[in-house]
């Protein structure tokens, strides 16, 4: 019984609204990283891949910030100012993946970019985590039902980018280290999602 109350207990937490952005928040930090790496070893194919995928998370998460998760916590928590900068802050990150998506790693400045991109989301989600995510959770916003909303416009997206939860998985297995079990076939995979 103790068990079966704590796989549903960690079930609904797994729909949480802070705890899916945080996922994500995770998640590209990790791809940050791997693209440090992979940056210092000259790989510049798989860092072009690797910053593609990036921008693609950046994307969808901030599109599912601004639609869903920013206008119920601005109606939930009397701090307007945090989440304006939060909004300008996306705009910022927007711009540099605008800047990122048009060019290749044969720019030099291309690793740059996704550096300093790198820094703004680093900032943007300590502010989150440290500020704006406490507010939230004792505001007592239906954390569970902003979830929901959020991970059916994700997958909504994803879709529409020709992303599936496997190509996002993936992505998150090279951020973690698997980008040289998964090189072989990541090419295959890339030329087939052209």
């Amino acid at each position: 019984m103790p068990s079966k109350r704590s796989t549903s207990s960690s079930s609904k937490k797994s729909n949480d609204a802070l705890t899916l952005l945080k996922a994500d928040h995770d998640k590209v930090k990790k791809m940050f990283k791997e693209f440090e790496r992979l940056n210092n070893d000259e790989s510049d194919e798989e860092c072009e891949q690797l910053a593609k995928q990036i921008c693609n998370e950046l994307k969808i998460h901030t599109t599912i910030e601004e639609e869903i998760f920013y206008p119920e916590a601005r109606s939930a928590i009397e701090d307007d100012d945090l989440l304006d900068e939060a909004e300008v802050e996306h705009a910022s990150a927007k711009e540099l993946i605008e800047q990122i998506e048009s060019t290749s790693s044969a720019d030099e400045k291309f690793a740059a970019k996704v550096s300093v991109l790198g820094e703004y989301v680093n900032h943007h989600i300590k502010e989150e985590q440290d500020e704006m995510f406490p507010q939230c959770k004792k505001a007592k916003m239906d954390l569970q039902g902003i979830g929901e909303k959020l991970m059916q416009r994700k997958q909504e997206l994803m879709s529409e980018m020709g992303m599936d939860s496997e190509e996002g998985e993936e992505a998150g297995e090279a951020a973690t280290g698997g980008a040289r079990r998964s090189s072989s076939r990541g090419g295959q995979a890339s030329r087939a999602g052209r």
